[in-house]
Parts: structure tokens; sequence; C-alpha cells
């Protein structure tokens, strides 16, 4: 095989604010596996809470490029735990890596990916749109610009009840909640007590992610479902988070790729858990992966391309949250190759 990758600085199209902080442009890196005449491939974001950046991103790739090359590759599963244990602490290049070889693997079979994989005859779920932190006047200009029938809406400020009883004044659209890890068991309290009447799905991650006695106080106490984001990492995590949350949200990025995913699915299936698959703002490349998950999954969010002001690649269609599915083999998208020079 040979290897290939390049990073780029994507803007959005509005500032991108979380409890974590605010962000303008997503840095992201691309990946690009080439075979016997065929190239997969795959995207892993960089994220400043997990410690992550282009620089290491490159310097890991770089550094192992040569042991990435050599494997026989005959299979993404084979592959994954090669790379597993080759790069045992980054899970972030695995994911990419992984990514790349389901593309791979999909046109060496001639299928696209999601028909690898065991059938369902669940609905597709529909896709969210997520409005970050910012003022609330903001908050309802940007919801209204964007009609749609599920938001995310992300809270962790003094004023979370006030967003979301003035947000519901506005639409009658699913409104899900992500606190991303701001709150304690007592402000999760009286927050959730306020949104019991006003129509929310489920709430992300409302405590810190090893918040574990908290945790076990609100599941058992709130009327909205509750589902992991930052305390569901690994596949480990998935028997953590089980009598905790009611559902957990896998993100690719951080379980290191499709191949865990599968398996934290199948996990979570076991358990009775709801499983979502989530965005970091990937691109293009990356959420197609995600989107090869849905009929696998409960709900999903991957809006990154309805976030960025730019893109990576084309074969994404949204339609108010519907997605289709690619036909084509493999990721079924197409990459702006006169950004890559492959």
């Amino acid at each position: 095989m040979k290897l290939q990758f390049r990073s780029f600085e994507l803007p959005f199209e509005y500032p991108f604010t979380i409890s974590k902080g605010t962000k303008t442009h997503q840095p992201t890196t691309i990946v690009a596996l080439s075979h016997f005449g065929l190239t997969g491939y795959g995207e892993a974001p960089s994220i400043s809470y997990y410690n992550t950046s282009i620089t290491q991103l490159e310097a890991v790739l770089q550094a192992k490029k040569m042991f990435i090359e050599k494997f026989a590759f005959t299979g993404p599963e084979r592959y994954w735990h090669y790379l597993h244990h080759l790069l045992p602490n980054n899970p972030f290049v695995v994911c990419a890596l992984d990514i790349a070889a389901w593309d791979l693997y999909g046109k060496m079979k001639g299928q696209p990916l999601y028909k690898l994989w065991p059938e369902s005859s669940n609905p597709l779920p529909l896709c969210d749109y997520t409005i970050g932190i910012d003022t609330i006047e903001t908050m309802v200009a940007k919801m209204k610009a964007k009609p749609w029938p599920i938001y995310k809406i992300k809270l962790g400020t003094p004023d979370d009840i006030a967003i979301i009883k003035t947000l519901r004044l506005h639409t009658d659209a699913v409104i899900r909640i992500d606190a991303n890890a701001a709150w304690t068991v007592d402000e999760a309290m009286e927050r959730i007590a306020a949104f019991a009447s006003l129509n929310i799905e489920f709430i992300e991650q409302p405590l810190a992610k090893d918040d574990w006695e908290g945790m076990k106080i609100l599941y058992a106490k709130s009327p909205i479902p509750l589902v992991a984001d930052e305390s569901c990492v690994t596949e480990a995590d998935v028997a953590k988070c089980h009598h905790h949350f009611h559902g957990i949200n896998i993100k690719l990025t951080k379980c290191s790729g499709i191949t865990p995913a599968l398996r934290m699915i199948q996990d979570a299936r076991s358990r009775q858990m709801k499983v979502m698959v989530g965005s970091m703002n990937e691109c293009t490349i990356g959420s197609a992966a995600i989107a090869h998950l849905l009929p696998q999954i409960d709900f999903v969010d991957m809006d990154g391309p309805l976030l960025l002001k730019e893109d990576l690649a084309t074969g994404l269609h949204y339609d108010q949250g519907h997605i289709t599915l690619p036909s084509s083999p493999g990721l079924g998208i197409n990459v702006h190759q006169h950004l890559f020079d492959l």
C-alpha cells in the first residue's frame, strides 16, 4: 500500500461554541491508502480538548509511514488490529486509517459499506442540526435561518433554561440538548426539571465524564433519557455506561474507527441501550463513514458538512434531516482531487 496525507483548516459558517470553548475553523487531516490501483480515504479532525493537533497527527503518520504501508492488506478488521497495536495511543490516526481501509475494501468488493454489514429493516434516523452556544437572540436567529426537523442545542451557561424555553417558543421541532459535561448534579436536576415539559428527546453528557455516582442519581430520577458522550470513548466504556445512561454516542474518531464502532453498537444493543453516532465536525469524508452506519443505529449527529463553509468531497445528500445513502462502492463519495495532489 501507499500512504499519503494532507491537513486542512476548514472554516465554520458561524463561530462554533460549546461549553469547552469557541473555534472558527475545524482543523482536519485526510489520509489516502492506495492499493492495486484503488484509493481509500479517511479523516481525523483535530480536537484541542483531546490534546490532538494537525502537527501531532502528521508527525505520527510520518514516523510510522513505512509500517502503515507494509501491511499485506486483505480486509479492514485485520488491518485495524494491526494499527491498534502499532499506534496504541493514537486513536485519531487509527480512525482515519481505518475509514480509508474500509473505503478501499468496499471499492475492492464493488459494494457500498452498508451492504457489507448485517441488513437492518430499521428506518434511517434523521440527522440533527447543531446550534452552538451564543446569545439567545443569535441562537434563535440561527435556528430560523436553518429550518430543520431536529435541533441539537449546545448548553453549559447560566442561561440554559432561558435558552431552551425561548427556542421552544419558536419551533415545534425535536430538540436534543448537549451539555458537554458542563453541569453539576444539582444544576442538572434543576435544568432537567425545567426541561421535562418542553419535548426534549434526550440530553447528552450532563455531568463530568467520570462522575459515575452523579450519573447514578440522574439515571434513576431523570424523566428525560440521558446519552453518554465524553463518558463513552472506547469499547470498554459501553459496559461502564450501562445503568448510568440510557444510551451512548459513539464518535468514530475517539473510539478509533468504524471497526470498533461496529462492535460497540452490538455491545450496546445487547444491553438494551440506545445507540447514536455523533460528529466531531468532520467534512463529507468522515461524515460519509457515519452515514453507512445509519441502518444500525437510533440517532445520528453528522451535520459537519452543514456547519462548514468549505468541504473536501461531494456525495452526501441532506434533505431536511433525511440522508440518502451513497450507492457507489466504499464510502461512495467523490474527493476533490485537486486539493490533494494524490
